[in-house]
């Protein structure tokens, strides 16, 4: 008999791969069961490309075999024509007998409608195995259809005495809090989301790039708030290695409540996860909205004495780790 949860776990496995090429497009893994041999396996590729189980059942060399196969997916085959055909009407092309999947698919456009035509063409299919890891896979995507906004993931370091930034600083540039093995891992992270936000005063006070240059993968979208339009067009945010895109006035208003006004922005832009990365007064605005997903954390070993205050925020601590002299604390918003 079959251990199904063994062969999702596989799947989630694989699906990791797709983390920052997918996107909007969910990271989906799948794998191809035979006498109880993996015969084919595969996840999503970038975006544009081939669904994880149009790369499974390709990577089968004997298509025989399928009809006496079980498919493995994290997440419901798709049923709609996208930038590729329906995966389920290619399940169904190759007689795959037996359909296991993770979690459904919450996009409307799907939402069940995938598992119902694989059940008319005779499938057995299941549902459900290793659901809850599934949707925490893929909470990206979750996030993005079921409530209208990108995943939001907050970020900071801080001193050992609670502070973002120095009040006033001699030179222009970033004061760095963290190691560089720390700042290293933040450059993965920004490869792995769609795009990163700052406010006007992070602009003017570090004149980041927000580019992934100390790891490999891609630049996320980059997000900047310039209320009155005062940012110059030279600084390097608005280079030509990433888009930026750049909320001023004429796109909300800075006197309502800032971060829903934001999101509703971002999802109009198609953008299903952010990183929200500064500084303390911007921050703060997501978390006073109760609009953040997760927080990482990262208290380096300097002291301020005195200086600006990092954000506060209450939520339900999930790791903590170190990085050589840095603590790094992820939070979930419960």
């Amino acid at each position: 008999m079959l251990n199904h949860e063994f062969y999702i776990k596989r799947c989630l496995q694989l699906a990791k791969n797709g983390l920052g090429t997918t996107r909007p497009n969910p990271m989906v893994g799948a794998v191809i069961v035979w006498d109880e041999k993996i015969i084919g396996e595969s996840y999503t590729s970038p975006y544009g490309g081939n669904h994880a189980e149009v790369n499974a059942i390709n990577a089968v060399k004997d298509k025989s075999l399928l009809r006496q196969s079980t498919i493995y997916v994290t997440l419901e085959p798709c049923s709609h024509f996208g930038k590729t055909p329906p995966c389920s009407d290619l399940i169904i092309e190759h007689k795959i007998p037996e359909v296991v999947i993770g979690c459904v698919d919450d996009n409307p456009e799907v939402a069940g409608k995938g598992i119902a035509r694989l059940k008319a063409s005779g499938c057995n299919v299941i549902v459900g195995v290793l659901e809850e890891a599934c949707k925490k896979h893929h909470q990206r995507f979750f996030t993005f259809h079921n409530k209208k906004r990108p995943y939001i993931i907050l970020k900071w370091a801080e001193t050992k005495d609670g502070f973002i930034a120095p009040k006033t600083k001699q030179l222009k540039k970033p004061v760095w809090i963290t190691n560089k093995y720390s700042r290293q891992l933040v450059h993965r992270w920004r490869a792995e989301e769609q795009a990163i936000l700052i406010g006007t005063n992070t602009v003017l006070e570090d004149k980041p790039s927000l580019t992934v240059r100390d790891w490999k993968g891609q630049n996320p979208i980059r997000v900047v708030l310039d209320r009155e339009s005062k940012l110059d067009n030279t600084l390097k945010v608005f280079d030509n290695r990433a888009k930026t895109i750049r909320i001023t006035d004429k796109d909300i208003n800075f006197e309502s409540p800032l971060a829903i006004q934001i999101c509703k922005l971002l999802y109009k832009n198609n953008i299903n996860s952010i990183i929200i990365e500064g500084g303390s007064k911007t921050l703060q605005t997501f978390i006073d909205e109760d609009l953040w997903d997760e927080a990482r954390i990262f208290t380096g070993a300097a002291e301020f004495q005195d200086g600006i205050k990092a954000p506060k925020l209450s939520g339900q601590l999930m790791s903590e780790s170190g990085i050589d002299n840095d603590i790094l604390k992820i939070y979930a918003n419960t």
